[in-house]
């Protein structure tokens, strides 16, 4: 399956790599990688693989799951089609609490003590989904765990899911797709290395050089 939806990405260029002209982030950080995974959505054969895939790992690892929770905004069209899928309710958590009406920061029926997975299209250093198993503990959620669609798998972020206690399953990861996309000659295979020199510490451009 990871194989398989990283071939998916990088088909639609939801996940697109240019080593040899990188894109610069907000943070003024090169990159060489550009991930859009709204483009999934409009993709119909990816967006079934995609959806299976995230119901698949919730049966999987999370078989006691209540309750679908999306990160908004780009999580929260995925939790739905997949709770639709299996039959399970969904809400999703704002970044912030609404200033008028009710003020919510958490959309949906949810009662404590219920069993949440959260499902997220991206992670990095995973500072946003963070915030939203936080912001559902505190309302009382048992949180069982994260599904994504990709991650990077950096440093950073794996430490801070792993000092939450927060588990995360991914249908593919940034290794398989650096690997995929040079076998089916997106990227040269010597470009691999300089992929997981960034994904290893990007604030460090030397990768850039080798």
């Amino acid at each position: 399956m990871e194989k398989q939806i990283a071939r998916d990405l990088l088909s639609i260029h939801a996940v697109f790599f240019r080593p040899e002209e990188p894109f610069t982030w907000a943070s003024g950080i090169k990159s060489p990688v550009y991930c859009d995974n709204r483009l999934t959505l409009t993709a119909p054969q990816v967006r079934t693989d995609i959806e299976t895939g995230l119901a698949t790992l919730i049966r999987t690892y999370y078989p006691e799951c209540e309750v679908l929770m999306g990160t908004s905004t780009a999580g929260i069209p995925h939790a739905a089609i997949v709770g639709h899928l299996m039959n399970l309710p969904m809400g999703y958590v704002r970044s912030g609490a609404k200033d008028h009406g009710r003020q919510n920061q958490i959309e949906g029926k949810l009662e404590k003590g219920q069993k949440v997975v959260v499902v997220e299209d991206l992670i990095s250093t995973a500072g946003s989904v963070l915030e939203v198993v936080n912001v559902l503990r505190e309302a009382g959620a048992d949180v069982l765990g994260v599904v994504s669609i990709f991650t990077y798998n950096m440093k950073k972020g794996l430490d801070r899911l792993a000092e939450a206690n927060v588990v995360n399953h991914s249908l593919t990861n940034f290794d398989v797709i650096a690997n995929v996309a040079a076998e089916e000659g997106y990227i040269r295979p010597e470009d691999v290395e300089r992929l997981i020199a960034f994904r290893n510490n990007p604030s460090d451009e030397s990768w850039i050089h080798l």
